[in-house]
């Protein structure tokens, strides 16, 4: 299984309203809403995408765990093209 990590140039500061995210080699920001930075977080701390998802399913239940797990994916999939996340 792989595991999530922050990319090393990349740091963390938790907000009010979420979490920002600088790349300190390009100086640009990136900033997560409340239920992003609860995603990012989970995963940092090795949960997998499913259970991550299905943890959202619970938690919002007007959603469903096939939509909260393509909004997982999705989450992952922009991290790590601009270059903010790994896997390992």
């Amino acid at each position: 299984m792989s595991v999530l990590t922050l990319h090393p140039d990349v740091s963390a500061a938790d907000t009010e309203d979420g979490m920002v995210l600088l790349d300190e080699v390009a100086g640009r920001y990136w900033q997560l809403n409340g239920t992003g930075a609860t995603v990012l977080r989970a995963l940092l701390d090795g949960a997998t995408p499913r259970e991550v998802a299905h943890s959202l399913a619970e938690r919002y239940p007007g959603l469903t765990t096939e939509r909260t797990n393509s909004d997982v994916a999705a989450l992952i999939n922009s991290l790590s093209e601009a270059r903010l996340v790994v896997t390992a």
